[in-house]
């Protein structure tokens, strides 16, 4: 090893120091760029019995930063009372989601017909495709970056009649997103990763990326979340962190669990994810009510915190 004169030796423990702020801070220094661990979130609702003002605060008080935010009844009169609520408590929306109007069956008989914006038969097709379009504009007047749902169940034969219309729809809102600014986040679950890229693709706007569900690949049995990286990987922008098992039911799908019980391989998750320097938010949902739900989304922030640290601050 060859001498190291002082200034070299200088510049050499500074850069080491600015290394270790920056771990400090949750910033990874490996490759050609400082990388930000991905902050935490919660999927939250609001409703007739739940305001704007306490779903905001339950997310301060669990101590997270970010969060997902669906309306039951979506309405611009809601941006005032989020802006001041996200400034009072702190927290940042990484996503409007939206999924009105109408009933949603998750199974593989009733979810062809009942999800999204795909199924151009069912009765709330187009007004579906209209409230995703309102929820741009909410989400551009709130300073929100993107709007997230699920699609609906793209076909995995591109020669399916139904599959024309299902790009035509997506494309319509997705237009309507770029317009203003904004990202349209498709969830996983209804279908391979390979037909979500087809579509994507075929799509051609540009700005629609994937919100990984983690759990949600498996509980249909289209797979699982680290595979499918390696299709989708690259359009990742959004992370559902959820766990579960796969269906043994031809009917229904598999059963949603607390994380850590299922079958989402974690580590290895977050290890591809760094891989391809994602920095958004993981947001945790857990589809059940009441204190067992809180309960369940402090154990699993301090689950996924460990491993964001094991991971991405090395």
């Amino acid at each position: 090893m060859g001498i190291i004169d002082r200034r070299g030796f200088v510049q050499f423990a500074t850069a080491a120091c600015f290394s270790q702020a920056l771990q400090a801070k949750g910033v990874v220094t490996g490759g050609n760029a400082p990388l930000r661990t991905p902050p935490l979130g919660v999927f939250i609702k609001v409703n007739s019995e739940v305001t704007v003002n306490t779903a905001i605060q339950r997310v301060h008080d669990l101590g997270l930063p970010t969060c997902q935010i669906y309306f039951g009844n979506l309405s611009f009169e809601g941006v005032r009372p989020l802006k001041e609520a996200l400034a009072k408590y702190d927290v940042e929306v990484t996503a409007v989601s939206e999924h009105n109007p109408g009933p949603r069956m998750f199974d593989f008989y009733q979810g062809p017909l009942t999800v999204g914006i795909i199924p151009f038969t069912n009765p709330n097709h187009r007004a579906r495709i209209d409230a995703l379009k309102r929820a741009a504009d909410f989400a551009r007047e709130c300073g929100i970056p993107a709007v997230h749902s699920h699609l609906g169940f793209m076909p995995e034969d591109p020669n399916d009649p139904i599959y024309p219309h299902a790009v035509s729809a997506i494309r319509e809102v997705a237009q309507h997103c770029k317009e203003r600014g904004l990202m349209l986040l498709s969830e996983t679950g209804e279908e391979t990763p390979i037909s979500m890229l087809r579509t994507i693709q075929d799509v051609g706007t540009g700005n629609i990326f994937v919100n990984l569900d983690t759990a949600n690949l498996i509980l249909s049995g289209k797979g699982n979340p680290v595979d499918a990286m390696d299709v989708f990987g690259h359009l990742v922008r959004g992370i559902h962190a959820k766990d579960g098992v796969f269906p043994t039911d031809p009917r229904y799908f598999g059963k949603e669990v607390p994380i850590g019980e299922g079958k989402v391989d974690f580590p290895a998750l977050l290890m591809r994810l760094r891989q391809v320097n994602y920095t958004g938010a993981i947001t945790i949902e857990r589809e059940i009510e009441g204190s067992q739900q809180t309960k369940d989304i402090l154990k699993s922030k301090l689950f996924l915190q460990e491993l964001l640290n094991k991971t991405y601050i090395l």
